[in-house]
């Protein structure tokens, strides 16, 4: 009797301690919301001057060719940027790729401009006294489809072989940790000290407000960041190898992750801690 008693009053410990923690992450989550609310300005979101050099590297003329990028052709036909970046990743017959936005700003540095693009992949993510194109572009480009809602593409055989690679490699276990992407983004409810974390196994909502949300400006690092940027911080947490920037890995995770997404509004570039 007297162990059965014991057994009855651990229960009601435990079940006592799973409460509290469980109030105590509500009290936490409301707390990093209204964080999120304070941040949350656009006329205050340092991301936005991204967005304005972004517009002037679109229309300056550089490389050999001395002609600015308002050609480039990012799916919707040259030079028309409303609506390129919720379409994106998708195929380009010219190329004969599949690429995200990032590629295919290389693709028509190199074609359309005659820019040596090794300098620019070399400041890819910037830092402290050094500014980044690609950051500066993406974040002008995506912020031209504010509003509009993402549409992962599948009309193309590359583009399903893409997204189904995506998913494998979402899935895929390796590394010195045996770590995946699906390790902390496959089940609700998972987080990283205060940090959320979105389920990304199940589409809807998590992955609609996640992949709608970037480019970001992270208060934490000073700097805009892309999404190519939070995958190769997420490789470097798993202890991956570093995956190569703008190489077809990245591209076909965010072709998944986008189906995943289908329909979440973009609000670009928002705000992070």
């Amino acid at each position: 009797m007297r162990g059965i008693r014991a057994l009855v009053a651990a229960a009601v410990t435990c079940a006592g301690m799973a409460g509290a923690l469980a109030q105590t992450q509500d009290e936490s989550e409301r707390e990093i919301e209204r964080y999120r609310a304070m941040i949350n300005d656009p006329m205050a979101n340092p991301g936005y001057l991204a967005v304005d050099r972004g517009e002037v590297l679109w229309s300056q003329a550089r490389g050999t060719k001395a002609v600015s990028l308002e050609t480039c052709d990012l799916g919707e036909g040259p030079g028309k940027l409303e609506g390129a970046y919720a379409r994106l990743p998708r195929y380009f017959a010219d190329a004969d790729r599949v690429m995200d936005l990032e590629q295919r700003l290389l693709w028509c540095m190199d074609k359309i401009q005659g820019l040596d693009t090794a300098d620019v992949v070399r400041r890819r993510f910037s830092g402290p006294g050094r500014a980044s194109d690609m950051e500066d572009l993406v974040a002008f480009i995506a912020n031209k489809s504010n509003g509009l809602r993402i549409e992962p593409q599948s009309s193309h055989p590359r583009e399903r072989e893409m997204t189904a690679m995506g998913e494998a490699m979402f899935y895929r276990r390796a590394g010195v940790m045996d770590f995946s992407c699906a390790t902390c983004h496959a089940e609700p409810g998972k987080r990283i000290r205060l940090q959320g974390l979105p389920d990304f196994s199940t589409p809807g909502k998590q992955a609609q407000e996640t992949m709608g949300s970037w480019p970001t400006y992270r208060v934490s690092q000073s700097a805009l960041r892309t999404m190519q940027h939070r995958l190769w911080d997420c490789f470097r947490q798993q202890r991956w190898p570093e995956p190569a920037y703008a190489s077809d890995g990245l591209t076909a995770l965010q072709m998944f992750l986008n189906v995943q997404a289908a329909g979440g509004e973009i609000t670009v570039p928002s705000i992070k801690r």
